[in-house]
């Protein structure tokens, strides 16, 4: 089958003699299963038409968006930066309880996980579901597709991430089903799954034992990466995620990028290595990224904004760039920095696939403040405070100028709740892993807060504030940035650095 063409955004293309894989196990007259493409129901438009507002109308306006933008939420989406694979009402309903356990991270972006003894466990950072015979540690990680891209033959394509899994005592580690991104409908997907099994420089197809509406079930024979992949049959459906991250500098306009993607945690990965080692520096803008509706390949898609903004390209061609090692994007200019709405729009249907309502409040970060500080601070006449906090932050930072420590550094203060409400609103949906990996709380924890609050900011706040209770008089600012350094976002180290600098 002829690959489709890439987005007009750089990404680049695989060579045409890709190799076809080579293997004794596949059939060559398998035929693959009809999915149902099913319309969704289009997003209702949050927005408001009124032209002058009062404080109380803006902030009930600005309640609904949120309100909406909760239910565009998927309620299967993890915060933990990796993805869970939504269930859509095209797959079939599967209701198989298993034991949650949650890994340690290691260096190097790899996880440790322990299994107390014989059982079905599933790993709440990345999906993945081990059965194991007796207690045994397994480590793994998230790999590149693109690495192993010549080893994926034409006639197949990636099913979902692909991992390099280890474990001291393989024989007690029996199976693994791996998450995937495709939406099965009610096909039979035994027929059309394998699974990538990659020995050095070549690699195997292997017979997968089950597939589920959300993964793919292979029976360990050994252990090397390993991934499922899919035949090349039209019609493909996804279910897909859309990517936001902002361009960090000292313009006051405001430039973003946008991908479209499918929800893969490989994928995910490749954008946010491609963002780090990018000449700009950017943030990740913490929005639901799972798509409402299946993203088809060949379809175009249209990325809208309200109000209008220069987008670049307006228009794109989706496929499956898990494969490529340039990621395409699209760029979002706005010359003020205004509030916006992001929507994207398929282009058949008029269907909105994602819509986010993107604040100020999302992207504000503190050296943008400080550079604004700079430029103020030659002029004789002391002028207010820029708008780069919130009003709530920006009435904090006031209180704290006219108030005193016990020893006057700030350091050696124990952080309050103003503070730590301020931390929170800069964590993204790394917030569960952090306070796990980094503040060592437990998943029981994490558990009873969403129990008592559904609002996440204050969920994340509620997470501080148990560290903070733990803690004691060492719950300061430098206490808490020596355990955040080496995991937490550029925002959340900048408003600690900004209280250490009080």
């Amino acid at each position: 089958m002829s690959r489709p063409q890439v987005p007009r955004s750089g990404a680049e293309s695989l060579s045409s003699d890709e190799k076809e894989l080579e293997t004794g196990s596949a059939s060559g007259d398998e035929s693959a299963h009809e999915r149902r493409s099913g319309e969704d129901s289009a997003a209702r438009d949050s927005g408001s038409a009124s032209g002058e507002e009062s404080d109380t109308e803006e902030s009930e306006v600005r309640q609904s968006d949120e309100e909406q933008e909760k239910q565009e939420s998927p309620p299967h989406y993890k915060e933990s930066g990796v993805n869970c694979l939504p269930r859509c009402e095209h797959c079939r309903n599967e209701n198989v309880p298993k034991e949650q356990v949650t890994p340690k991270r290691l260096s190097g972006e790899k996880y440790l996980i322990t299994l107390e003894g014989e059982g079905t466990y599933q790993c709440s950072v990345t999906g993945l579901i081990f059965e194991v015979t007796q207690a045994v540690a397994i480590k793994y990680s998230v790999l590149s597709w693109s690495k192993y891209a010549d080893l994926v033959g034409k006639a197949w394509i990636v099913g979902g991430p692909l991992f390099d899994i280890s474990c001291a005592s393989a024989t007690a580690l029996t199976s693994i089903e791996f998450p995937h991104s495709l939406c099965l409908g009610d096909g039979d997907a035994r027929r059309t799954f394998k699974v990538l099994h990659v020995k050095g420089s070549s690699a195997a197809l292997e017979p997968p034992a089950d597939c589920s509406p959300s993964h793919v079930k292979w029976l360990v024979s050994s252990l090397s990466p390993v991934g499922p992949v899919m035949q090349a049959e039209e019609p493909v459906l996804y279910h897909g995620a859309v990517v936001l991250y902002k361009v960090v500098d000292s313009h006051p306009s405001l430039l973003f990028r946008v991908y479209v993607a499918t929800n893969n945690d490989s994928f995910i990965k490749d954008i946010s290595r491609a963002v780090k080692h990018s000449n700009k520096k950017f943030i990740k803008i913490d929005k639901p990224p799972v798509c409402q509706k299946l993203l088809q390949k060949g379809k175009r898609y249209r990325l809208v904004c309200e109000p209008e903004a220069e987008v670049n390209p307006e228009e794109i061609e989706f496929v499956d760039g898990s494969l490529l090692k340039l990621k395409s994007y699209i760029e979002v200019y706005l010359e003020k920095p205004d509030d916006f709405t992001l929507s994207l729009v398929e282009l058949e249907s008029d269907a909105i696939v994602w819509k986010a309502k993107l604040r100020e409040s999302d992207w504000i970060h503190h050296d943008q403040n400080k550079n604004k500080q700079k430029r103020n601070a030659v002029s004789v006449k002391r002028r207010k405070p820029t708008n780069s906090f919130s009003e709530d932050e920006e009435h904090y930072w006031k209180k704290q100028k006219g108030s005193d420590t016990a020893d006057g550094v700030q350091t050696r203060s124990i952080l309050t709740d103003q503070q730590l409400i301020m931390i929170a609103k800069r964590f993204g949906g790394e917030w569960k892993e952090i306070a796990i990996e980094c503040l060592q709380l437990e998943m029981k924890d994490i558990h009873q807060i969403q129990a008592k609050e559904e609002e996440v900011n204050i969920q994340k706040f509620l997470m501080l504030n148990m560290w903070r209770d733990r803690e004691k008089s060492n719950a300061t600012a430098q206490s808490l940035y020596n355990r955040l350094k080496d995991k937490a976002s550029y925002d959340v180290l900048e408003v600690l650095e900004g209280f250490l600098a009080q």
